[in-house]
């Protein structure tokens, strides 16, 4: 049981853990940043454009004899569509924006390669070996 615990231990501290949990409730708060974004911006400016048409209360009634009828609310559904499309359309230019600067830190100048040893004296031969051909 102590072996169990110190492997969670290990494992709830470990770094990649602690990222994805910061992640997730940033994750969750953008997510209520886009809904609203949509709710508010977005889904007026749609209505005012495909004539006072709320996306969230179309629904389709199918008349039961004798029960209630049953509603198919497919707004509602296309509502929660176009939150994750522009949730995952956010995250990627997020991500495309972060990517080209690590590409840029990632990329240090690249140095000449040191000779070793072995290859300044065989430099420093075949100098001298080219010399005395040439005289």
């Amino acid at each position: 049981m102590k072996k169990m615990l110190k492997e969670f231990k290990e494992f709830a501290v470990r770094g990649n853990v602690m990222d994805m949990a910061v992640g997730v409730v940033v994750g969750g708060a953008f997510s209520k940043i886009v809904t609203s974004l949509v709710d508010s911006i977005i889904m007026p400016a749609l209505s005012l454009i495909t004539g006072k048409v709320n996306l969230s209360d179309l629904a389709f009634t199918m008349p039961v004899s004798g029960t209630a009828p049953i509603v198919l609310a497919y707004g509602s559904f296309l509502q929660t569509v176009l939150d994750f499309i522009l949730i995952a359309f956010s995250v990627f230019l997020m991500v495309k924006f972060i990517n080209r600067f690590h590409k840029k830190k990632e990329e240090p100048p690249k140095a000449e390669p040191v000779p070793s040893k072995e290859e300044v004296l065989l430099t420093e031969i075949r100098d001298l070996l080219q010399e005395q051909n040439e005289k």
